[in-house]
């Protein structure tokens, strides 16, 4: 072989290997991208931190919880007080737009209140739930129970909405967002229908390895 023709030879193994070396680049970088978390709470007051000092809503405290088990991922506070589930479909398109990867649904309780249908309830869940899965999120239900005085039926209805929605959708459902919370004056605010401080710290530690196993199933 010529010195030229060796020449050649060695240039095109450099264009080969740096080639190769953007790619992997290329590839390693859209490999981080797609592990990149994004966490939205599309909820009502109790996801919006009502009665609370600032920093220490639930969105913040989920932050701060992930953070101490090694899980890198933004939470967002779509929390608005007052909200129905209604409301809570009415700004998903905004939700959306913010581009989260993960999508907790923390919506009912202003429903359960107001006595409203729960054929509405289950209606507002199912497209919220189709639409986001339909934009690439991953979802995740936070139900809600029916306050006593409405009865019975009323209450079994509201609970299988949740359910049913999310069995319907294969998607996870942690059953009651204020487990071991509702009627614990020492967990909630004057009013006795919202959480405190204390009680978004309890509320955190009981849905955590739910959380963690939604968005990190390979970890048990």
């Amino acid at each position: 072989m010529d010195r030229k023709a060796a020449g050649l030879k060695s240039r095109t193994r450099i264009v080969t290997v740096f080639l190769l070396y953007i790619g992997f680049g290329m590839a390693a970088g859209a490999a981080r991208a797609q592990e990149d978390c994004r966490l939205t709470v599309l909820g009502d007051s109790l996801t919006a931190g009502y009665g609370v000092p600032e920093g220490q809503s639930f969105p913040d405290e989920l932050s701060r919880a992930l953070d101490r088990e090694g899980i890198d991922c933004d939470v967002i506070n779509a929390g608005v007080s007052g909200d129905t589930s209604a409301g809570g479909l009415a700004r998903l398109d905004w939700v959306l737009s913010d581009k989260p990867t993960h999508l907790l649904v923390e919506l009912g309780a202003n429903d359960g209140l107001r006595a409203l249908a729960t054929d509405q309830l289950e209606a507002n869940l199912d497209s919220i739930v189709v639409r986001a899965k339909a934009a690439g999120v991953s979802v995740m239900l936070a139900g809600m129970l029916a306050p006593p005085n409405l009865g019975r039926a009323y209450g079994d209805d509201f609970a299988r909405v949740f359910r049913d929605v999310a069995d319907r959708h294969e998607v996870p459902l942690y059953p009651f967002f204020l487990d071991g919370v509702a009627a614990q004056p020492d967990y909630l605010i004057e009013d006795a229908l919202h959480p405190n401080a204390d009680g978004i710290v309890r509320i955190t530690d009981l849905i955590l390895p739910e959380i963690i196993h939604w968005l990190r199933p390979e970890i048990e």
